[in-house]
């Protein structure tokens, strides 16, 4: 026997509410498939092409009234319309070989473009990618406005051309992954050049030093080079080099002893697998050295006391051993001390008496024995000692006061 099923009817008012769901969803979904533009983005373009100059009509897609999530060059967001990357990169598929006729060569030079470049770009406030790589502006400097596009991630003005010298705003964009500023060091009176955290690699192109031999500081740590690029050697004036948190491996260059008036060398956070070399040691305008955590081998020769300026010596974090030479004490200038977290042997020397500017002095995780020297108490400087987990004995000369920490 068939057994019969009922079903209840929807009520007839139901029906135009499922419709209205319906339509909103293809509303959305048609919306999503034919995103536009946003208006205020497309105004702001058009007047960065009008400053442009564009022989080879690169832009010609770039017109009134157009979608500009279609123009060349143009990335939008999938979802909201805002236009987040913009590559204007010289074509590279279209660049003549080196042996290219010469003419090839300069019809290729005069495709690229120059001109100005409007300040309208602050209107995208969602870009996050900018390339302006191998096109001519050699009539104008970096754009100081480029600081203020606080979204980019990825910046890229290499081989630009640029003149003078770079802004120094560009370090507020605080989001940024890549910088690539290759070939546009042109300014002859460059003091500093700070390129911290930039993802720049080992390409002799990264650093073009010839034309900045004024420069005085060199900040190019938290990048990924796996040596010492050569160009800095012939920075001879050169008074601070930092290239902590990279990759770099040992040993040392010896031509660190060629730039006699540096003050400052932080080759912290490295790969070096090599002893500390001579040569470093007669550096004596040397005021900051720190080594720290690269992995350095051998001892600390006595030549240390070469060092006559050093106020800062930090050597914390390696596999260095051997004692701590007697000639630590002719350090007249030293603050800090760190040898901490090594293989370090023996007593710690008596002359560290002697260093009457002393204030921080750590040694401690080493393998120091012996008795703690009593002219420790007569380092009135001194705010911080940790000689904790060595075997030293004997009595401590009793010098505590409340702003002291010591560990022992």
């Amino acid at each position: 026997m068939a057994i019969a099923t009922m079903t209840t009817p929807l009520p007839i008012s139901f029906f135009p509410f499922l419709l209205l769901i319906v339509t909103i969803c293809f509303t959305i979904c048609d919306a999503n498939t034919n995103l536009l533009c946003i208006q205020s983005e497309i105004e702001a373009l058009l007047k960065f092409k009008n400053d442009l100059i564009d022989p080879s009509n690169r832009l010609s897609s770039w017109v009134e009234g157009g979608d500009c999530c279609e123009w060349i060059g143009i990335v939008c967001h999938n979802s909201t319309g805002h236009v987040n990357q913009l590559h204007l990169a010289a074509p590279p598929l279209s660049a003549p070989d080196f042996d290219a006729p010469l003419a090839e060569r300069e019809a290729y030079e005069r495709s690229k473009l120059r001109g100005k470049i409007n300040p309208s770009l602050l209107e995208l406030k969602h870009l996050s990618s900018l390339d302006f790589s191998n096109n001519n502006f050699s009539s104008i400097q970096i754009p100081e406005f480029l600081g203020m596009l606080r979204s980019l991630t990825y910046l890229n003005l290499s081989y630009e051309q640029f003149q003078g010298g770079i802004p120094h705003n560009l370090g507020n964009l605080s989001r940024l992954h890549y910088l690539d500023l290759g070939g546009t060091f042109k300014h002859p009176t460059l003091l500093e050049l700070h390129l911290s955290n930039c993802d720049l690699k080992d390409d002799p192109s990264s650093i073009n030093a010839n034309s900045t031999k004024s420069l005085l500081v060199l900040d190019i740590s938290g990048n990924s080079f796996s040596s010492i690029p050569k160009s800095i050697f012939s920075l001879h004036g050169l008074l601070s080099i930092d290239l902590s948190g990279n990759s770099l491996e040992g040993p040392i260059p010896d031509n660190f002893g060629n730039t006699s008036f540096l003050e400052v060398l932080d080759l912290s956070w490295n790969h070096l697998n090599s002893s500390i070399p001579n040569s470093l040691y007669t550096l004596n305008r040397l005021q900051f050295l720190r080594l720290r955590d690269s992995q350095l081998q051998g001892t600390i020769s006595s030549s240390i006391g070469n060092l006559s300026s050093v106020t800062h010596l930090e050597l914390s974090e390696n596999q260095l051993n051997g004692q701590i030479p007697l000639s630590i004490g002719e350090l007249s200038s030293l603050n800090l001390f760190d040898v901490s977290e090594n293989q370090v042997y023996g007593q710690i020397p008596l002359s560290i008496g002697k260093l009457s500017s002393l204030i921080f002095f750590d040694v401690s995780e080493n393998n120091l024995n012996g008795q703690i020297p009593l002219s420790i108490g007569e380092l009135s400087s001194l705010k911080f000692f940790d000689v904790s987990e060595n075997q030293l004995n004997g009595t401590f000369p009793y010098v505590l006061d409340k702003w002291k920490v010591w560990k022992l």
